[in-house]
C-alpha cells in the first residue's frame, strides 16, 4: 500500500514552505502512529509467546497425565476382566454342582417312583384277584327260595286272632 509521492507547488524560492510542513507535519504523525501500533503489536506477540509456552506447558502436564489415567484405566480394565472371568470360573462350577445334585435327585426320584408303580401293579394284581374271588362267591352264592307269601300272611292271621 504504497502512499503517492507527494507532488509540492514550486513558488519563488523553491516549494511552498507550508504544504512541505503539513506533509511532513502529516508524516511524522503518521510514523509516530505506526510506531505505536508497532510497540503493541509487539506486547500483544510477547503476550502471545508466553501464552504459546504456558499452554505448551499445560499441554505436556496434560499428555503425561492422560498417559498415567490411561494405563490405570489398563489396569482397571484387565483387573475388572480377571474378577469378571473368576467370577464366570465359579458361577460354571456352581452351576455344574447344581446339576449333578439335580441328576442325582431326579435319578433317586424315578427310582422311588419306579419302586411305587411296581407296589402298585403288585396291589393292583392282588384286589384283581381278590375281585375275582368276590365275583366268583357271589355268583355262586345261592339266594334260598321265598315260601310263597300266601302262606306267610294266612300263618300272619293265625297268630293275630290268636292273641
Amino acid at each position: 500500500m504504497a502512499e503517492p509521492k507527494p507532488r509540492f507547488r514550486i513558488s519563488k524560492r523553491g516549494y511552498d514552505r507550508f504544504a512541505v510542513d503539513d506533509t511532513l507535519d502529516r508524516l511524522t504523525f503518521e510514523r509516530e502512529t505506526l510506531k505505536n501500533q508497532l510497540e503493541t503489536y509487539n506486547k500483544q506477540m510477547a503476550e502471545a509467546n508466553e501464552q504459546l509456552i504456558s499452554i505448551k506447558t499445560r499441554y505436556q502436564s496434560l499428555l503425561s497425565e492422560l498417559s498415567v489415567r490411561e494405563k490405570a484405566a489398563d489396569d482397571i480394565a484387565r483387573l475388572a476382566l480377571k474378577e469378571a472371568n473368576s467370577v464366570i470360573a465359579s458361577a460354571q462350577n456352581n452351576a455344574d454342582s447344581i446339576v449333578r445334585e439335580a441328576l442325582s435327585t431326579a435319578k433317586i426320584v424315578l427310582v422311588e417312583i419306579a419302586r411305587i408303580s411296581k407296589e402298585a401293579k403288585g396291589i393292583k394284581k392282588e384286589m384283581h384277584d381278590q375281585l375275582e374271588a368276590l365275583t366268583k362267591a357271589l355268583d355262586n352264592f345261592v339266594i334260598p327260595v321265598i315260601p310263597a307269601i300266601s302262606l306267610v300272611s294266612d300263618k300272619d292271621n293265625d297268630q293275630d286272632n290268636a292273641d
